[in-house]
């Protein structure tokens, strides 16, 4: 069974998560437009993330470094770090 990364978010709650919920609602908007971005394409997941990002962030009109930002912060939350 094939799973997609907005599974994943959704098995894990990360959408419910302190980080999230700290996101202002266009971030938030963005986030959850990442997910559907992610899992429609094909490739290395690396430059899958990257090129999301991108096309997010200029499709949301926000910081690019912002969302990297908060990527970081929810990673860091899953893991306890």
């Amino acid at each position: 069974m094939k799973q997609t990364v907005s599974k994943i978010f959704e098995s894990r709650k990360l959408i419910n998560s302190k980080s999230f919920e700290s996101l202002s609602p266009v971030y938030k908007d963005a986030v959850k437009d990442f997910l559907e971005v992610i899992d429609e394409q094909q490739g290395n997941f690396i430059e899958k993330f990257e090129g999301a990002v991108d096309k997010i962030a200029q499709h949301h009109n926000i910081n690019k470094q912002k969302l990297y930002d908060y990527f970081d912060k929810e990673t860091n939350e899953q893991l306890g770090v």
